[in-house]
């Protein structure tokens, strides 16, 4: 299939009226890109309810389903907070403060910095309450220089930097709205945005919520094939390109398809002659130390990880694929129990993502001994997975839809800690983000032990207790996989998002949450007032407490902070 000569002319034309727009983005003072941010958050308010449904429409979910507080969560409400950080970063360098007066900013193990980014403020305390993050630069970067380059392109507003394509992802909706903002203010570029096929119907409440941006010129938003994608990266006009997505689509970009793209790929030849970020997902770990735990620790720790697997049906680039679990633990048997029935008694739920059947089926050719658990036809549990296995599939294939392995290692206490980081670092494939599950106790014991073991791990963001999809929602942190990865074996990708900061050299975020909800949490000495939170696939009042959340995020107030609390209860 070509793309025809009409299109060509239509996208040449937007691209010309981007580089015009150019010229007066580099016009725009701060307080004029605070106002825009400001635009966009209150239209993301008034498109929140439709956005919603949209989003559901797509995901096939029905109109009452509690699991549409994904789509709250995962969508407008990422964007209001993300906007809102954005424009507080951007109000303190246009008053010449510092941005990060009022951040506590400490050190990190192997010569790193580390800020913490949650909580922040009385609100943030409040509904987010036991959980914290912190983002951690690369090693040898001083607190000084973090301070003097924390604002990035927003430091020189008016030397921007060309036209960047951003190429949207089709799994969860706020990803395509906060890469395109990234864009604009970290990189001081303007920006083309292609949405995913899969999300086109979301075009017209992009349209309204970027509004602003698109009447001056910053932004254009197209649909398309593969074609039009490839016009766009390839274009003469295009400065840099963002993609959201599968490593396979990266590598067709940067070094074509077929023959001729491993030729490219084998000669380190990329066709692509420009700047290149992604953030393209893998195989990621959840770690489970063993430890001793209550019944209700194991039946909730359990619904964490069907969470962590299933939310979004899966789809989810920070989907865990892999539990490491400790064949000593006496709880073993006790817990993957646990683990099965929560996997197959979560709410059923289309797969509603292209190629999900193909994957599936793929997942459990490779493994005869597959189960099928229930819930949907595709819910899949691999058992047994050896991680001294070279030739396991699993650990180098993103199934991307509900196919959960689990392996075993040796060792208690440090011992099993150590040997699941060097198991996630060198058997599995890409670097987003990697979880590890503990209870308080042992948490203390290992100390500051613990935290040498998560300075070894090499991924992007790193949940303790807390699964790094949190880290996704937290607007200050940052996203994406961990740096250093060559063009030639780019697994998760190169670069961060999200970063509402600024933040020079960021190397992972950080996240911690509680072990146990509200009440359980305060039984038992933790000071945490979340009950189970709204992102578990459990969760009966997701949808309202989602809703709600939102809500409180377009206008900040008593009444609708209360409203969020008695949802989030009946939870």
């Amino acid at each position: 299939m070509t793309i025809s000569t009409a299109t060509i002319a239509q996208l040449d034309q937007m691209l010309a009226t981007l580089r015009d727009g150019e010229r007066g983005w580099a016009g725009e003072t701060l307080a004029s890109r605070r106002a825009l941010l400001l635009q966009v958050h209150a239209n993301v308010a008034a498109q929140a309810d439709q956005w919603v449904r949209t989003a559901g429409s797509i995901k096939q979910l029905p109109a009452g389903s509690p699991l549409l507080g994904e789509e709250w969560i995962s969508g407008p409400w990422a964007v209001l907070g993300y906007a809102a950080a954005l424009a507080d970063t951007l109000a303190r360098i246009e008053s010449g403060r510092d941005v990060l007066a009022g951040y506590r900013v400490g050190n990190a193990p192997g010569g790193r910095v580390a800020v913490d980014v949650l909580p922040h403020g009385i609100h943030d305390r409040l509904l987010l309450s036991g959980f914290r993050a912190e983002v951690w630069t690369e090693p040898g970067t001083t607190e000084q220089q973090l301070r003097e380059h924390a604002g990035l392109g927003q430091l020189a507003p008016e030397l921007t930097a060309g036209v960047a394509v951003v190429m949207g992802a089709g799994n969860i909706t706020s990803i395509a709205p906060l890469d395109v903002l990234y864009q604009l203010y970290a990189y001081n570029r303007v920006v083309l945005l292609k949405l995913n096929p899969v999300t086109d119907a979301l075009l017209p409440v992009f349209a309204a919520v970027f509004a602003p941006f698109i009447k001056r010129g910053y932004l254009r938003i197209v649909t398309g094939d593969a074609q039009v994608g490839d016009h766009l990266v390839t274009h003469a006009g295009v400065d840099a390109v963002h993609i959201t997505g599968s490593e396979a689509t990266h590598d067709a970009i940067v070094w074509g398809t077929g023959p001729a793209g491993a030729a490219a790929k084998a000669a380190g030849a990329p066709r692509l002659d420009k700047p290149i970020t992604s953030e393209l997902g893998g195989v990621s770990p959840t770690i489970v130390v063993p430890g001793r735990w209550s019944k209700a620790d194991l039946r909730f720790q359990a619904e964490h990880i069907a969470t962590q697997r299933l939310h979004n049906s899966g789809f989810n680039c920070i989907a865990a694929q892999l539990v490491i679990v400790s064949r000593d633990w006496p709880q073993k048997r006790e817990f993957l129990d646990a683990l099965r029935e929560a996997y197959a008694t979560a709410p059923v739920r289309p797969a509603w993502y292209p190629g999900c059947a193909a994957r599936v089926a793929g997942a459990r050719q490779a493994h005869p001994r597959f189960e099928a658990v229930g819930g949907t036809a595709e819910r899949t549990i691999l058992w047994g997975l050896h991680l001294d296995d070279p030739a396991e599939s699993a650990f180098g294939t993103e199934y991307f839809g509900p196919v959960l392995g689990v392996a075993e290692l040796p060792g208690t206490g440090m011992e099993f800690v150590d040997a699941a980081v060097e198991a996630a670092n060198e058997r599995l494939h890409g670097t987003l983000g990697a979880n590890l599950v503990i209870d308080p106790r042992t948490l203390r014991r290992l100390g500051a032990r613990l935290r040498e073991g998560i300075a070894r791990l090499r991924y992007g963001t790193v949940g303790v207790n807390a699964w790094t999809g949190v880290g996704y929602l937290t607007a200050r942190a940052t996203w994406g996989a961990f740096p250093g990865h060559p063009l030639d074996d780019i697994a998760s990708g190169r670069g961060v998002v999200h970063n509402a900061l600024l933040l020079h050299r960021p190397e992972r975020t950080v996240v911690y949450g509680p072990f146990r909800p509200l009440p359980r949490s305060i039984m038992t000495g933790q000071f945490s007032l979340t009950p189970k939170p709204p992102w578990f696939v459990t969760n009966r009042t997701a949808a309202t407490t989602g809703r709600r959340l939102v809500e409180f995020s377009a206008r900040p107030r008593l009444s609708a902070l209360a409203a969020v609390f008695a949802s989030a209860l009946r939870g």
